[in-house]
This record gives C-alpha cells, sequence and structure tokens, in this order.
C-alpha cells in the first residue's frame, strides 16, 4: 500500500508546471508499473512548460538571454529546435555520421496526444559523430522511458537533433547548453529531474 501511495504522490494531477516534485525515481521498485494515465501526466506536465518555446513565446520564469553579452547578441535568438534534421537514435551505427565537430544536441519524443513534441535531453559534444556511442545516462533513461510507455501501451516516436552553429570552445558552448536546460527544463538532464520528478530508473 505504501509503494502505491509514492506512486500516485510521483504524478499529483493537482500540482500545476510550475512546482516542484521530489524526485523519488530511485525508490521505484522495478516491479511497480507506471499506467498509462500517469505517464501521459507526466508527459502533458513538461508540454505545458515547453509548449510555448516550441511555439516561439517565452514561457513565465524562463531564463533566456542568461549569458549574452549584449542587448541583441542572444545566441539563442531564432534557435528553432524543429527546424534542425531529425535523426533515429540508432544514427551512429550508421556508416558516415551526418554531423562532426561540435555540436548541441536534443533529444525529443513525439507523444501523439500533444500538439508538440518534448524535450527530454540537452547535451553538448566536441565530437557530433562519437558523443553517443557507448554509454550515456541518457540512453538509460531513454531504455526505460521506452519499456514503460510499450508497457503501457502508448507509443513513443524518439529523435536526436544536432544543433552545430555552436561554439568549439567548451566552456562557451557548455554555458549554451546550460541556458538551454534553464530555459526547456528537459527533464532526462540531472539539473531537471527532481523538479519533473522523473519515474525512470538509469541503472
Amino acid at each position: 500500500m505504501a509503494a502505491a501511495t509514492r506512486q500516485g504522490d510521483l504524478f499529483n494531477q493537482g500540482l500545476n508546471s510550475d512546482q516542484v516534485l521530489p524526485l523519488r525515481s530511485a525508490q521505484l521498485p522495478d516491479e511497480l508499473s507506471i499506467s498509462q494515465e500517469q505517464l501521459q501526466t507526466w508527459q502533458a506536465r513538461i508540454h505545458h512548460h515547453q509548449a510555448p518555446l516550441f511555439q516561439g513565446r517565452a514561457t513565465p520564469g524562463a531564463q533566456t538571454q542568461l549569458f549574452a553579452s549584449a542587448p541583441g547578441n542572444d545566441p539563442l535568438a531564432g534557435f528553432n529546435p524543429l527546424a534542425l534534421r531529425a535523426l533515429p537514435l540508432s544514427f551512429w551505427r550508421w556508416p558516415e555520421s551526418p554531423h562532426q565537430g561540435a555540436a548541441i544536441y536534443l533529444v525529443m519524443d513525439r507523444p501523439p496526444q500533444l500538439e508538440t513534441p518534448i524535450l527530454l535531453y540537452v547535451g553538448e559534444t566536441l565530437a557530433a559523430d562519437r558523443r553517443w556511442k557507448g554509454d550515456h545516462d541518457c540512453k538509460a533513461y531513454l531504455a526505460a522511458y521506452g519499456e514503460a510507455l510499450s508497457s503501457a501501451g502508448l507509443a513513443s516516436q524518439p529523435s536526436i537533433r544536432f544543433w552545430s552553429d555552436v561554439p568549439t570552445q567548451t566552456r562557451a558552448r557548455r554555458r549554451l547548453e546550460l541556458e538551454l536546460i534553464q530555459t526547456w527544463l528537459p527533464p532526462f538532464n540531472k539539473e531537471t529531474r527532481e523538479r519533473w520528478a522523473t519515474p525512470f530508473r538509469a541503472d
């Protein structure tokens, strides 16, 4: 009974999108399944925050222009993630990578019941053709997320997009990555998992 209560608390539908929930994913037992309604509620909360950004509007409290050096010099001005080419997550197995060099990468899903995609993860790399190979925390969360959706009978359309018009200097690129994370609040980044009570295990 206590486990069921914890599960219900994760997806308390009385909470609005600006309220912070405690991170409890680590305490979820493996056998505790997540219902279709709970998954869709979790997706909808993220969508509520991100949809205005996908539509080119700021959301209340969004931290924009954190690192712009001067007005009109915002590196995110006009940034449109949907204009970037969507690739399957298995792109790294292709004989030739479609992207090379420094990049910001964005992992998304497109739940069919929502008007816009949801941005799940933002990362940065100096080698776009190699970063997604091997172990990656986001891969573990995506695998658990996909398994939960499949078990609940929900569709998933994950994709990854690379933004190559970014600084080659690592410090500047990481500041840009942080600005994106603070604005979009993607749930699989460590900075935001607690906010969304991300209910998927990465271990």
